[in-house]
């Protein structure tokens, strides 16, 4: 019934949302599974999945973007529960990733009223005058443009500023939705989508890595979580050719436990069929991201495998440390031993891998267990 749909998306031609549209909500998952896998060995290593070793340093929990599906933040006024991570505490943080052969740091925090650029380009410089090896993996278009707003200056001066202070890639942060009516409601301080749009195209065109995220299972209609996949598809398409632009798409399911969306009667509407289904269809739909990465750490090890035969091709990092997702109900975890073997029982080989997606060897603890 769909086979000229399957045929536009094998050929590597851009669906458009209504066929999209069509697809996710209609075809057997089987059959999309089987085209989302063709996709995957077209624009990925047919028997590696890999995998990362990395830390998520929270870099303060002040926020006023209002986001009702986090726990985590605090409001600025809230000033006995707020904390900003020292210098030190980011050592001690390192020097134990490095211990466990990992080289990267994702930086995230709240859109602190107080922080502004000259904060962050201290914190990268003096990381990296420390530990010039790790890589910074930072911030997120939500924060750029909140420090732009602060500084009143261009994305491009904040980006450059913070890639000259040692930023070396851009994570897709703050997406949820790319939808204003969604973001509206569930993050109302948090820059809209066109800010998010803008700060990774002057990321692309500074050559800057970046991620795509979706957060999705919340308010959101089927239609917007595709109009959401051909909005990043299209940032792809229009960077410049010298520019890697999004390496990665990472979907997530809405965690619920004890948010405010959840109080409002709000909650995950999906479940381990679903998010399968929208890994299949968001491979189909950006053929043009060579990276889909299924996300473990919110659908538990067994989901997540089989999204590996259902065009997903990384399992995303071990997470040394993370507080975000897992304050709202994320309680899976993996260590090195175990994300290989997870990976090798789904029938791939795991290759551990850095931000930009080159392989590197696995630390000498974990090879035994391969």
């Amino acid at each position: 019934m769909y086979t000229n749909l399957y045929k536009k998306a094998l050929s590597l031609h851009h669906l458009t949302v209504d066929e999209g549209l069509e697809l996710y909500q209609n075809a057997p998952l089987g059959e999309l599974m089987f085209v989302a896998n063709m996709i995957r060995d077209i624009k990925a290593t047919h028997k590696e999945v890999t995998w990362q070793i990395d830390r998520n340093v929270n870099i303060t929990n002040a926020c006023v973007s209002g986001c009702k599906f986090c726990n985590f933040y605090c409001k600025p006024s809230e000033k006995q529960k707020i904390f900003i991570t020292t210098k030190e505490q980011y050592f001690e943080k390192i020097i134990e990733m490095q211990k466990f052969g990992g080289n990267q740091l994702l930086m995230q925090g709240g859109l602190h009223p107080k922080l502004g650029l000259d904060f962050y380009t201290d914190l990268f410089k003096s990381l990296k005058e420390r530990f010039p090896e790790v890589k910074l993996h930072a911030l997120g278009p939500p924060e750029i443009a909140h420090i732009a707003r602060l500084e009143k200056c261009s994305y491009r001066e904040v980006l450059e500023r913070l890639t000259s202070a040692g930023l070396d890639s851009l994570p897709g942060a703050g997406a949820e939705i790319l939808n204003d009516r969604v973001r509206k409601q569930i993050s109302p301080g948090k820059p809209n989508t066109q800010a998010w749009v803008d700060v990774m195209k002057e990321a692309h065109k500074l050559n800057i890595v970046t991620s795509a995220t979706m957060m999705f299972g919340h308010i959101e209609t089927v239609k917007e979580r595709i109009e959401h996949l051909a909005l990043i598809r299209q940032i792809q398409s229009d960077k410049p050719d010298y520019s890697k632009g999004f390496l990665a798409f990472i979907p997530w399911p809405f965690m619920d436990s004890g948010t405010s969306l959840q109080k409002l009667g709000v909650i995950n509407q999906t479940n381990s069929l679903d998010y399968i289904r929208l890994i299949a269809i968001s491979r189909i739909m950006l053929v043009n991201i060579d990276n889909i990465q299924a996300s473990w750490l919110t659908v538990g090890k067994q989901t997540a495998q089989v999204c590996l035969n259902g065009g997903a091709n990384d399992f995303g990092s071990i997470m040394i440390e993370e507080n975000v997702v897992s304050s709202a109900g994320a309680d899976h975890s993996f260590d090195a031993i175990g994300i290989q073997k997870a990976i090798a029982e789904a029938g791939f080989k795991p290759a551990l891998r850095d931000q930009k997606y080159n392989l590197i060897d696995v630390p000498q603890y974990a090879k035994l267990y391969v």
